[in-house]
């Protein structure tokens, strides 16, 4: 048995990088609904930049994670929403 070591060297490096993007992404989208607590707190208003932030951080994780599902479940490639 042969085993292509480069081949899984990059498949390690890429799951690391993507795993540290996704922490990254939602650990901003945690401090942008901290942003909006403490704007209500303080104010009592909202923090439009804190709720935009938190929800297009969520969004992200949320599209990688469908992303992953997809590629995983191989009857899902055969269903295209484009034809």
């Amino acid at each position: 048995m042969h085993l292509d070591w480069t081949a899984l060297g990059r498949v390690a490096a890429v799951s690391i990088g993507a795993t540290a993007t996704v922490v990254v992404v939602f650990a901003l989208g945690v401090l942008g609904l901290a942003r909006l607590e403490g704007t209500r707190a303080q104010q009592g208003g909202t923090s439009a930049l804190g709720l935009t932030q938190a929800t297009l951080c969520f969004l992200a994780c949320a599209a990688v994670v469908g992303y992953g599902i997809y590629l995983i479940v191989p009857p899902l490639h055969s269903w295209r929403v484009f034809h």
